[in-house]
């Protein structure tokens, strides 16, 4: 039987412009990826920071701020215009917003060392805490006050006052006003409470003491650090201060 000396092509040309329209858009597909990677790469690494430090004003109640973007913590609050609260994070003792130099102090949801949190909303009390030291807190003490940290007189608190296992340290100022932060310290993890030259123990690094001041018109500040920095209480408390005095704008005096 005679063969057929016809072979057909192992390729057909159907099937070779298919491969090399599959070809071209898996390069299609990866310049595509390298190059949103380009853009979309140094987003990721910012997650919910920015590093910018344009400056946004900001109106809360009768007061309004200028205050740079790396410095507001969430991204949805980043823009001009009226607001409740402001919400800031600061480096210690730098008083910086977030850089990609110091990523890994505003990453690290563990430690709280290196931060300051702020947050900024209308004043809706009359006094700040060491206004309200001798009028509310006090009647909550439970027991004798015992040496603290850092020069600071600890207080512990009633078990029915709300404040769970959170001290209250104090100390005179130079300016006669008592200094007041509240500070979260298991007692399980400390000295038993009593006289003597017993002392209240420094926690957690978390950001577990708050205190809060008065600024501007009308403005409270309530910020939060770890007990860790409870050695420049004197120092924050100033710095506090000063950032928000120096970011509120002054209104000019009509002519």
């Amino acid at each position: 039987m005679a063969q057929d000396n016809f072979q057909e092509p192992l390729i057909s040309n159907r099937m070779a412009l298919g491969i090399t329209l599959a070809l071209a858009l898996m390069a299609a597909a990866t310049f595509a990826v390298n190059l949103g990677g380009s853009w979309i790469g140094p987003k990721l690494a910012l997650g919910s920071h920015t590093d910018s430090r344009e400056e946004i004003r900001v109106r809360i109640g009768q007061d309004e701020l200028r205050l740079p973007a790396n410095t507001i913590r969430f991204s949805e609050q980043r823009h001009a215009g009226d607001s409740e609260r402001i919400d800031l994070y600061l480096t210690w003792p730098e008083m910086q917003g977030y850089s990609v130099a110091q990523k890994r102090r505003f990453d690290d949801s563990g430690s709280a060392d290196g931060l300051i949190f702020l947050q900024l909303s209308q004043s809706t009390m009359s006094r700040d805490m060491s206004g309200r030291l001798e009028p509310i807190y006090s009647r909550l003490f439970d027991g004798d006050a015992i040496p603290g940290p850092y020069g600071l007189t600890a207080h512990h608190l009633r078990a029915d006052s709300g404040y769970g296992d959170e001290v209250i340290l104090t100390a005179p100022t130079s300016t006669g006003d008592a200094y007041a932060v509240r500070c979260l310290m298991p007692r399980d993890k400390g000295p038993e409470r009593q006289t003597g030259q017993q002392t209240s123990p420094v926690a957690t690094n978390s950001a577990s003491c708050q205190r809060d001041i008065r600024a501007g018109q009308d403005l409270t500040v309530l910020y939060r650090f770890s007990p860790t920095l409870l050695r420049d209480w004197v120092h924050i408390d100033a710095a506090i201060a000063r950032f928000v005095k120096e970011r509120v704008a002054t209104r000019k005096t009509p002519q």
